[in-house]
């Protein structure tokens, strides 16, 4: 499954249904650029049970403030619309991967 770029408008349709991890991030944010290649592999690798959505947070802050997202990257693990688990900063692919696993 490919990654999909979230914004305000679609955010609550994207991660109504299933298992998704939301990247909130912004183009000048270091740990994002980071981040970015882990989700590709993650992506790659558990694409069948997790679908993965980035959310820029300087195009999109009313999400970002609808969710206390304070500090990026804040990587929000949402399950059928929930918010089921969140961590903040640069994680390995390992630590996502345990993430997902943990909810899937």
């Amino acid at each position: 499954m490919a990654i999909v770029d979230v914004t305000d408008q679609n955010f609550t349709q994207e991660t109504a249904e299933g298992l998704v991890l939301v990247d909130f991030w912004a183009p000048w944010c270091g740990p994002c650029k980071m981040i970015a290649p882990v989700l590709e592999e993650l992506d790659g690798e558990l694409g069948d049970k997790v679908k993965i959505a980035k959310l820029n947070v300087d195009d999109n802050q009313e999400t970002a403030g609808k969710y206390g997202v304070m500090s990026i990257p804040t990587l929000l693990l949402m399950k059928n619309g929930n918010v089921v688990d969140q961590v903040v900063g640069f994680q390995p692919k390992e630590a996502l991967a345990e993430l997902v696993n943990k909810h899937a």
